[in-house]
Parts: structure tokens; C-alpha cells; sequence
């Protein structure tokens, strides 16, 4: 019986081998029908033929699946898009006499849809429930099971996914690179301004390139600055202080004479 349990990876491969005794590795063979008989392919109907052809196909995970399979007539023009299996795996001999199988393979990124599962049945008026006949030869039915094709995720998009939506510690990081890159870049690329000397007696300070200005009304060095009384202290410039203040030590000089 059909297994109703659909398999979890896509057929990647099909192929035809002259014995199920000579299986490759990772292939699996249908080397009997859903009801137990021999599957064998090639068998005449009046005469037990030394030649034997059994049904093939592997899961191996690759770049591309099979999207499609149709079996066709010998003399048929093969189908657009498909590629005929003409000769067995194990001893490049022809795969069938009278019919040839063709499958159509595409990237699996591509794909939506793809082959999963085989089936060959005894009766050929016998319906497989989930599965697609393909067509009949000597008196069995071949069929074949559509899935959907599960896409792989990169481990930088599950985490992305996981985060809802937030960037990954990668991408802040790349963009705290960038942002700092393009900060100094700006800063080597713009000029210092340069700030002429005034007249109002100008003073550069330790702060780097900003000027410091004292008005000129503040600013003066005549001798006969005018007195102010603030609060009765009278403001004296610094030669009525000398003048006011002077003392030459002459009484001091004269002793020590």
C-alpha cells in the first residue's frame, strides 16, 4: 500500500537500474508494487525475460529538483523542457524498450512544487489518493506525488525572523563602521576658517580658533583715562597710581651710606 504520509524532501534524481540488487548510494528503488509484485519494467508478458528494469530515484539534498515527470512513447518528440533517461545507472544499457521516461528538473530556489514520492501499482484502472499517474507499462501504472518545496533560510535571515524585523548585531555593527568612516572623512575634507585680526584689541584664547574681542570703548591706553566713582572708590590708571604712591627709598639709601 501507498504510504499516505507525505516525505519530507523533494526527489532530486531519477534513474532506472537493471537490478535491485545493484542500488548507488542514497537512491531508493521500487522494486515492488503497491500490492506486492515483482515491479520489474521490461518483463514480456508470454516469456520470463533474463532482463530486468526497476524504478530509482534519491532525495539527496543538491542545487535542483524534479519538478516533473511524463512517459512517453518511443517515437514520441520528447516534451519541452524535459531530458529522457536512456540508459540504466549500474550498466549504462538501454532503460526501456518500448517507452521512455522523462523528467524536468529545475534550481530549487526556483521551484514552488516538486516530485516527492513514486508509486507503481499492478492494476492500472487502481486510483492512488494524493498521487498523479503518469501513464502504463506492461500493465502497471506509474504515479507521483506534488509537494511544496521547503526553501532553505540563511542563518542571518532566521535571526532577522527571530528578532522580528530588528537588525542583527552584524548589520549594527557594519553600520556603526560606516557611519564613524563617513564622520571622519567629512572632518578631514572641511577646512578650518580663518578669522583676521581686529582692532578692538583681539586675544586668541586656548579654545582653538575662537576669537575673543574686547570692545573698544573698554579699550584704552591713554594716561588721562578719565576717573570713575563707583560706590565712592575712585578708579585711577596706572600712572596717577605711581605718581600718587611714589617712593625713591632716599632716607633708607642715606643710612645704609
Amino acid at each position: 500500500m501507498a504510504n499516505d504520509q507525505m516525505p519530507t524532501d523533494p526527489i532530486t534524481a531519477v534513474g532506472v537500474l537493471s537490478s535491485h540488487s545493484k542500488v548507488p548510494d542514497d537512491y531508493f528503488v521500487v522494486a515492488q508494487t503497491t500490492d506486492g509484485s515483482d515491479a520489474d519494467l521490461w518483463k514480456d508478458g508470454l516469456f520470463k525475460s533474463k532482463v530486468t528494469r526497476y524504478l530509482c530515484f534519491t532525495r539527496k539534498p543538491g542545487p535542483d529538483v524534479v519538478v516533473g515527470v511524463k512517459l512517453i512513447d518511443i517515437k514520441d518528440a520528447l516534451p519541452e523542457g524535459f531530458i529522457a533517461i536512456q540508459e540504466t545507472l549500474d550498466t549504462k544499457e538501454p532503460a526501456m524498450k518500448k517507452r521512455r521516461l522523462c523528467v524536468k528538473m529545475s534550481p530549487r530556489a526556483a521551484a514552488d512544487t516538486a516530485v516527492f514520492d513514486f508509486q507503481i501499482i499492478a492494476k492500472s484502472k487502481q486510483h492512488l489518493v494524493h498521487y498523479t499517474s503518469m501513464g502504463e507499462i506492461n500493465n502497471m501504472g506509474l504515479w507521483y506525488r506534488m509537494g511544496e518545496v521547503p526553501h532553505l533560510q540563511s542563518s542571518q535571515q532566521r535571526s532577522s525572523k527571530v528578532n522580528n524585523g530588528a537588525p542583527s548585531d552584524t548589520e549594527r555593527c557594519a553600520a556603526f563602521l560606516s557611519a564613524t568612516e563617513s564622520t571622519f572623512a567629512r572632518r578631514r575634507t572641511i577646512s578650518r576658517p580663518t578669522y583676521e585680526p581686529q582692532n578692538c584689541g583681539s586675544v586668541t584664547t586656548a579654545m582653538d580658533d575662537v576669537p575673543f574681542g574686547v570692545a573698544q570703548r573698554f579699550y584704552d591706553t591713554s594716561k588721562e583715562m578719565q576717573q570713575v566713582n563707583l560706590m565712592g572708590i575712585t578708579i585711577k590708571s596706572l600712572a596717577e597710581i605711581e605718581e600718587e604712591f611714589h617712593y625713591n627709598f632716599s632716607t633708607e639709601q642715606s643710612i645704609v651710606l
